[in-house]
């Protein structure tokens, strides 16, 4: 995938309820860095006008926890990466099943390493933190990765030979959420040692797997089994 240049600085829109946590990330962004802090709240509410090109999301606000919330605010096409202190295994998956490009754990983040995420998440290329290296390798089945129904669902239309803008339409999402998808599905086969670089050689284990059926898709069937084969 190509990367794609951005125009000024990324901008991004904070949601933190502590504030010695917002002045530290706010003295992080800034010239010179290539990162503005445009908004900034202790509620998901709170921010929802602005428009940012990533949204950095705490999950403890107030004292609740706002997991459920994340696959609402990327269905709506907003690039959420998660800045949270809950860094257990099954809560990163779960959000990043739910559509989050990113997980940022507070514990061990610098600006060096949120400034670098927030530009590839922002720039639509595929982001791995720590946390998320961790989630993925201590998964149930790290050589069989479990991929979202979104992110299947896809990659079975970018099978059947449907361009990303098409599959975005089909699914009612933005095209670089589709990039996300299918980026994540390939980060996840190389975190499992299955490296699946083009897209022939990602639906091979996608058949493998039993995510996808062979009589699903058509165009690129053939043209992956004669791949297996070799």
């Amino acid at each position: 995938m190509g990367e794609q240049h951005l125009a000024g600085p990324v901008t991004v829109a904070l949601v933190e309820d502590h504030q010695v946590v917002v002045d530290g990330v706010r003295s992080w962004f800034g010239p010179p860095s290539p990162i503005e802090l445009v908004a900034q709240g202790p509620t998901i509410e709170s921010v929802r006008g602005a428009t940012a090109d990533v949204l950095l999301l705490d999950l403890n606000l107030n004292g609740t926890m706002v997991v459920d919330r994340v696959a609402e605010l990327c269905a709506g096409g907003q690039r959420v990466i998660v800045f949270s202190e809950h860094e257990e295994p099954e809560i990163v998956r779960k959000v990043l099943d739910a559509g989050a490009s990113a997980f940022i754990g507070k514990g061990r983040a610098t600006r060096d390493s949120c400034v670098e995420t927030i530009l590839e998440v922002a720039a639509d290329r595929p982001s791995v933190t720590p946390p998320m290296a961790q989630a993925i390798a201590t998964d149930e089945g790290p050589h069989r990765p479990q991929l979202s129904d979104k992110e299947r669902a896809a990659l079975l239309y970018w099978f059947q030979s449907m361009s990303k803008a098409s599959v975005a339409a089909r699914m009612g999402i933005k095209e670089r959420t589709v990039r996300q998808y299918i980026d994540r599905a390939r980060v996840k086969y190389a975190a499992a040692g299955r490296p699946a670089p083009t897209k022939e050689k990602l639906l091979i284990c996608a058949i493998q797997d039993g995510l996808v059926q062979p009589d699903e898709v058509t165009v690129y069937t053939s043209l992956a089994a004669r791949e297996q084969r070799e």
